[in-house]
């Protein structure tokens, strides 16, 4: 149990990158692995921004950043991060709503294409089936 005293920062929740509710009533709940994200690319205020592109690492069966240049699992997009979640560096794993269907603005995502967790020309090709792209 950690009794340590802590100071707890908010965050103003940025869900533009939505393009209708659909499928914001059923998210999956999935685990993060907080070591398998980069603190200044993904969460240099605390917190792993919603809309981000995730991936499950094969392994172990918890989600990390998309990445289509590793080969563990995370080269397979998933689905998008609905919640801004807050982590720590060095952390433990946390849990996160998954979504897996609905209709996405790709101007509002919040991580560029190019960087892991970033919504690539694969990544849309993995997850054309469940979203639409406007």
């Amino acid at each position: 149990m950690d009794i340590s005293v802590r100071k707890t920062e908010y965050t103003v929740e940025d869900r533009s990158w939505l393009g209708s509710r659909d499928g914001t009533e059923f998210t999956r709940s999935v685990t993060l692995d907080v070591s398998a994200f980069d603190q200044a690319t993904h969460y240099p205020n605390g917190y792993i921004p919603s809309g981000t592109v995730l991936g499950r690492i094969t392994a172990t069966g918890l989600y990390g950043p998309y990445n289509n240049a590793l080969n563990n699992g995370q080269e397979v997009a998933e689905g998008f991060l609905f919640n801004s979640t807050q982590v720590r560096a060095g952390g433990p794993d946390v849990g996160a709503p998954l979504q897996w269907r609905g209709v996405i603005r790709t101007s509002r995502l919040p991580i560029q294409s190019t960087a892991p967790g970033g919504l690539d020309a694969n990544a849309r090709a993995d997850l054309a089936a469940k979203f639409r792209f406007e």
